[in-house]
């Protein structure tokens, strides 16, 4: 894991330095990479989980008059939590990992006064999968695992990209996915 945060900072980085302008136009491309904050996910306390992550491209594909610009992109998010219990001689651990997969069209506000901030809001398709697993010290595991209550969502969400160079950016977004406040980095190309 600790690897694979190296390699997407370094891609970030080398990405910087490659772009041009700061504002979100028809045929912008954004990556973003992102870590959740606050999860709708799971209905009790828990005894480790992971922080909500998510990774998004987008890229502007319409103009819409003198508002903005339409992005379409996609979305993957993933959270997991675990549960461990130990009565007597048994000990347990039950995990929950949601994964996230969404479609999102977002409307850039381009009626902005300050260059270096991208306002956007949009709504997300998605398919949210559960995959449940449970194992104990028993050998007696009754075989609850596999994917439950994976279903469709529609989701709608309000974000800001501030640019810190030509193409680097921080951002933060309000709405629901893994989490209800996405914070990260994006990089335009």
């Amino acid at each position: 894991m600790k690897n694979l945060k190296f390699y997407f900072l370094g891609l970030i980085l080398s990405l910087a330095s490659t772009a041009g302008a700061q504002s979100f136009d028809k045929g912008t491309k954004v990556a973003s990479l992102g870590i959740g904050i606050g999860s709708s996910l799971g209905s009790f306390d828990y005894s480790t989980q992971i922080p909500g992550i998510s990774l998004m491209y987008e890229q502007g594909i319409a103009q819409a008059g003198n508002v903005g610009v339409i992005g379409l992109g996609g979305y993957v998010g993933f959270k997991s939590f675990s549960w461990e219990t130990k009565s007597g001689t048994i000990e347990s651990k039950s995990k929950w990992n949601y994964t996230i997969i969404g479609l999102r069209g977002a409307l850039h506000f381009t009626g902005i006064d300050k260059e270096n901030l991208d306002l956007y809001g949009g709504v997300m398709a998605s398919y949210n999968l559960l995959n449940y697993s449970y194992e104990d010290n028993t050998g007696f595991n009754s075989g609850n695992s596999g994917n439950f209550g994976n279903s469709a969502g529609l989701t709608l969400f309000a974000g800001a990209r501030y640019y810190f160079s030509d193409n680097l950016a921080g951002f933060a977004e309000l709405g629901y996915g893994v989490s209800y406040l996405n914070l990260g980095l994006a990089v335009k190309f």
